[in-house]
């Protein structure tokens, strides 16, 4: 079956990602995307950029709306509710990011700290610079910035880390010793936020968050009472038994079932290919973002 011409996930530098959004279309364009979402993290500042660069770029490609908002849910820490479709120029939903965003920015402080009590040196260069330039500073950028110092060198090596991804997994997510959770927005305030801005909530990457299969259905139940409109079915790290699990759920459910690569840049060690994900001979639910 040929690849999906649609990645709806994909990342800038206004979130944690290396290219900016008119070089991120571009990309896609070139890898045949056809449908395209920049999904920066609590940020809706690169949409606009996409969008012209779409339309100037003479190819097919068009560029959808959307954001990925981090969120708490009881005892999970970071499950991501992506919004589509959105009025990204909303006067109420730039306020509500803005809020998430300093949630995240106070979040991101206390991580860096506990890498530093972990006995890790960070290079704060590429971290201040951030800050300067208004840009968010997400768990890749600590990882990167504890990787890339030469003092963690030997360091790293003993502890088999290769890349920044690696560290961000043994030190940055949940249950390991330098995480430090969010405080809001809750699930339900981030399909509010989605819904009151005209736009469509997605959970994306189900199984990246959560393990087992009983779990991820019960918890899609659940989100659906709060208004979820649909589940990323299709991603790059889903196997062929996660993804059909999630697509059958969503058509019996009539959720829409969307898919991403989640694209973050070329040099990312797993994030770094547009229309890197399988179908695995599914039909996906893309509703009303097929015509966005």
């Amino acid at each position: 079956m040929a690849r999906p011409t649609f990645d709806l996930q994909s990342h800038s530098t206004y979130s944690d990602g290396s290219l900016a959004p008119a070089d991120v279309v571009a990309r896609a364009a070139a890898a045949g995307v056809e449908l395209l979402a920049l999904s920066d993290h609590d940020t809706v500042d690169g949409v606009a950029e996409a969008q012209a660069a779409a339309r100037a770029s003479g190819s097919a490609i068009r560029v959808v709306s959307a954001t990925e908002l981090s969120t708490i849910d009881g005892d999970h820490e970071d499950l991501h509710v992506l919004g589509y479709g959105i009025d990204h120029t909303d006067a109420t939903f730039l306020a509500e990011l803005t809020r998430f965003r300093a949630d995240r920015a106070a979040r991101a402080q206390r991580m860096a700290d506990a890498l530093e009590e972990c006995g890790f040196a960070l290079d704060r260069k590429p971290l201040d610079a951030r800050r300067a330039a208004g840009l968010p500073i997400g768990r890749p950028h600590l990882a990167q910035a504890a990787f890339n110092h030469p003092n963690n060198a030997q360091r790293l090596a003993d502890e088999g880390l290769n890349d920044f991804g690696e560290l961000l997994e043994a030190y940055l997510i949940s249950g390991t010793p330098a995480y430090r959770r969010r405080t809001t927005p809750t699930v339900a305030e981030a399909i509010a936020a989605i819904y009151a801005a005209g736009g469509v909530a997605i959970w994306a990457h189900p199984f990246w968050d959560v393990e087992h299969p009983d779990e991820v259905t019960a918890i899609i139940d659940r989100f659906v009472g709060y208004g979820l409109d649909g589940v990323e079915a299709f991603y790059v790290t889903h196997t062929r038994e996660q993804t059909l699990l999630v697509a059958r759920v969503c058509e019996e459910r009539e959720l829409l079932s969307t898919g991403s690569a989640d694209f973050h840049g070329p040099d990312h060690p797993r994030f770094n290919a547009f229309r890197a994900f399988e179908l695995h001979g599914c039909t996906p639910r893309l509703g009303p973002l097929a015509d966005a």
